[in-house]
């Protein structure tokens, strides 16, 4: 059986939510259409509101603020292009960073093709965003602020709290996607002082194809889709009930065994990150800030990330070279990129991103696989000195990139 650590892209579906969805699936569901007006559409838009009522309890949020959506994607379009098309501006101003899901960055792309003004703030060598940075961008055509809670491939935590009481000082409305924290750790719209949050349940063991975007009153946002009034106007169509089931249980059941998990995860993570000292030219990227406690990011000088990451599935290790919906492409990842390193380091980027099943036994075999097999794709690229490079050589820095492809 294959050893999973791809977590991050994806989680399986947990057996007790696809009970709790088979109540509202098959002939004899107790449920239809919520929208109808017999006793079974009632019984069915009975059992929405309940389910939309704990993932608002799970936010901190009010009952009416949680929009179901076809994934974490559309959540975040929702939210840009919900705030971009309800504003009346000519320009309309939207500040990011450089090292947001494609959700985000193509999206913003798109919209500058419409008129849109987006500024991509820059992040440090650990891929955090500096309050102060949003503070110097903020200006008065500002409509719109959207900085993930989470990176998904290095998982360094954003200071969202910081950044929030900026926005909100400002009257600018802040949005965050957290795909990658919801039931990872604490999330708390108050205390985070967002007022957009975007999530997923397909990374907290739920079914795939379900979001939702939280929105606090007051926030104005223009619909994608248009047709009945559902989500409150938010986002047409009839509800997918048996999906907004299981996410509902499903992030029910990840907040009952957050703390437990998040203890197990730092057991495994040390022998992932002490391959940074048993073998040279490793960096833990990210160290040097918070990170999501399942989340362990490597860079390999000398490495090329795609060879491995074959090489360790032809022995059942499924592992990902970084973000999943980049996956098969040959550029460096723009998140490591982002955070200053060389193409080199950035192409021999690695993330192991550990779940609810993992074992100890199961990592400590994956740390005997990884070892020898860097040492055999290295004897053909790396130079004779690589034995004294740390994960602080200069090697991985940009700076030093022209020197070391002056070298091959």
């Amino acid at each position: 059986m294959a050893i999973y650590l791809d977590h991050n892209a994806t989680t399986p579906l947990r057996p007790e939510v696809v009970e709790a969805m088979a109540e509202c699936r098959g002939e004899d569901a107790p449920y239809r259409n919520p929208s109808s007006l017999h006793a079974l559409g009632r019984a069915a838009n009975r059992k929405l509101a309940e389910s939309r009522a704990q993932v608002a309890q799970a936010l901190g949020a009010g009952e009416g603020a949680v929009v179901f959506t076809s994934g974490g994607s559309e959540a975040d379009n929702l939210a840009l292009q919900g705030a971009f098309f309800a504003s009346e501006l000519v320009r309309p101003h939207i500040i990011t960073s450089q090292i947001e899901h494609p959700a985000v960055l193509r999206t913003c792309q798109w919209l500058e093709r419409r008129g849109a003004r987006v500024t991509y703030l820059p992040v440090d060598e650990d891929g955090v965003v500096a309050p102060e940075s949003v503070a110097a961008a903020l200006d008065e055509d500002t409509i719109l602020v959207s900085i993930m809670h989470a990176n998904n491939v290095v998982g360094t935590i954003q200071p969202i709290a910081e950044i929030g009481a900026l926005t909100r000082e400002r009257g600018v409305p802040l949005h965050t996607d957290a795909v990658q924290t919801v039931g990872k750790i604490a999330v708390n719209v108050e205390e985070l002082q967002c007022d957009l949050l975007s999530l997923s349940a397909h990374k907290f063991y739920g079914p795939p194809g379900i979001g939702a975007l939280y929105v606090r009153d007051g926030v104005k946002l223009a619909p994608l889709v248009h047709g009945g009034g559902q989500e409150g106007g938010r986002r047409a169509g009839t509800e997918n009930l048996p999906g907004i089931v299981g996410l509902a249980r499903a992030l029910e059941l990840a907040l009952d065994e957050r703390e437990e998990l998040t203890e197990r995860f730092a057991v495994l993570r040390k022998p992932l990150e002490a391959l940074a000292e048993r073998l040279p030219a490793v960096k833990i990227l990210g160290r040097g800030a918070k990170r999501l406690p399942q989340t362990v990011a490597l860079s390999f000088l000398w490495i090329d990330g795609m060879a491995l990451t074959l090489n360790l599935s032809r022995r059942e290790i499924c592992v990902s070279q970084g973000s999943a919906c980049a996956s098969g492409k040959m550029e460096p990842s723009h998140v490591v990129r982002a955070m200053g390193l060389t193409d080199l380091a950035a192409h021999g980027s690695l993330r192991l991103s550990l779940g609810r099943s993992n074992t100890l036994a199961e990592i400590e075999y994956v740390v005997e696989q990884i070892v020898p097999l860097v040492e055999k794709l290295r004897l053909v690229t790396a130079p004779e000195d690589i034995g004294q490079c740390d994960e602080n050589c200069v090697c991985f820095t940009r700076a030093e990139e022209a020197r070391i492809r002056g070298g091959l």
